[in-house]
């Protein structure tokens, strides 16, 4: 139970820190942290809010893709598909990590699912999902993406990372 607990706290932390972020921007552009239904026509869209570094910006967008810009071109059903598609795998992903993960896959599948749920509820508010954190060199930009976006990186990475040697760990003990 306390394992659990725990869990669902960790989870909801990376859910708030990337509604707190997201927040923050979204005050600073309209006045209001706390806006709901397609903004589009509130907020332009891509709109430079800082220019950090020669090859940082950040920008506020909207994705109605996935992760890194990916599918932003599903039409008008995209904010359904897009909410149903996620939901579900978030519910895949928490019914496994509580019933059958391995000890290695519980912190890369906590941050894969308060990444996809940071992002659900911006689906959920607007229909798309508020992108700000704009990496380039030069003119050459890497799609533009969220902290929830991050996270769900990091964590399949180190889910990859973890399963290798946990595989490598296994055959080691085989063969010694």
């Amino acid at each position: 139970m306390r394992k659990t607990l725990k869990t669902f706290l960790a989870i909801l932390g990376i859910v708030a820190l990337d509604q707190i972020a997201k927040g923050i921007l979204l005050f600073l552009i309209t006045g209001s942290a706390f806006v709901w239904g397609p903004a589009w026509s509130v907020i332009p869209v891509p709109y430079l809010m800082a220019h950090v570094t020669n090859f940082f910006n950040i920008v506020f967008t909207w994705n109605p893709g996935t992760a890194f810009s990916l599918f932003r071109t599903l039409g008008d059903n995209a904010p359904l598909i897009m909410i149903i598609a996620t939901g579900a795998i978030i519910a895949l992903l928490l019914y496994y990590l509580i019933m059958r993960c391995k000890h290695y896959e519980r912190t890369p599948l906590i941050l894969i699912i308060g990444g996809a749920l940071g992002n659900l509820v911006d689906r959920l508010r607007f229909g798309a999902v508020i992108d700000f954190l704009d990496f380039h060199i030069g003119g050459a930009h890497w799609p533009s993406f969220n902290i929830a976006d991050a996270f769900i990186t990091i964590g399949i990475l180190v889910y990859i990372l973890n399963w290798w040697m946990e595989r490598r760990r296994c055959l080691k003990n085989l063969k010694g």
